[in-house]
């Protein structure tokens, strides 16, 4: 069995031994849901077709969420090192998706928010990728759906920091 590979769920999975969780049943859980997450994502990506590379593309909507920025600031929350986040933006920027000003605060300092161009692109990435999982879950029955649905906040609070 691959990393790859998301048994059914009646198949057993080969579980990692996770060092801090004493349940079995919880660490089997989170391997399932880790798999199942990962390849619905890398399917998303891939399946996206002539989206921006990922770490533009998570630029793009910190910039959004949290602009204007620093580019310290974004590399920061971007968990890279400026001189990565300087290409990065240098890429952006070379294709109109955001736009470079004076700090008013700092005069050496330049602030990166999204242009025109940047928003729109964000929007059609956004509305394509939910497309497809729209067209992934048509696939599932009424009540596959319905156990999703009832699960989203569950997995949404996993996404708070603790």
């Amino acid at each position: 069995m691959t990393a790859e590979h998301v048994p059914p769920p009646d198949h057993p999975v080969e579980t990692p031994v996770a060092p801090d969780v004493e349940d079995p049943e919880l660490t089997e859980e989170a391997t399932r849901l880790r798999l199942a997450v990962g390849r619905l994502h890398r399917r998303i990506r891939i399946d996206g077709g002539d989206s921006l590379p990922p770490l533009q593309l998570s630029a793009l909507v910190t910039i959004a969420m949290h602009g204007p920025l620093r580019l310290s600031e974004l590399a920061k929350r971007e968990a890279v090192t400026a001189p990565t986040m300087s290409r990065v933006l240098g890429a952006l920027d070379d294709q109109g998706l955001v736009v470079r000003a004076p700090d008013p605060q700092d005069a050496r300092g330049v602030l990166i928010t999204l242009s025109d161009k940047g928003r729109v692109r964000l929007d059609e990435i956004r509305t394509h990728r939910t497309a497809l999982v729209a067209r992934r879950l048509q696939r599932l029955d009424a009540e596959q759906r319905a156990v999703i649905r009832a699960a989203l906040p569950a997995i949404e609070a996993l996404l708070e920091d603790e």
